[in-house]
């Protein structure tokens, strides 16, 4: 196989790994820490914010640095928090 073929059947790979990665986070969200007034509690926003980290950890490529992979799950919570308002509504919910 050629090695333009093997580089371009890895980068697929990668990009599957990383939908499936966010296809779990956002169900385990969902049904297990995006409950009612789940951002006024510390407790609930530590527990959302470490499921992001351990989701994409143990579920996407081994390619980011530490600090690169932290700020991403930042980015990612920052994300979650301004639209999960908790009890399966969120500005996604909104459209259409």
């Amino acid at each position: 196989m050629a090695p333009r073929e093997l580089e371009r059947r890895k980068l697929l790979l990668e990009r599957n790994q990383v939908k499936k990665a966010a296809r779990d986070l956002l169900q385990s969200l969902k049904t297990e820490k995006l409950v009612l007034d789940w951002r006024s509690r510390q407790q609930s926003r530590a527990e959302v914010r470490g499921t992001i980290g351990n989701i994409l950890n143990d579920g996407l490529p081994d390619k980011f640095s530490e600090g690169i992979f932290d700020q991403k799950c930042d980015l990612i919570y920052e994300h979650v928090y301004d639209s999960y308002l908790g009890e399966g509504k969120s500005i996604y919910s909104r459209v259409g």
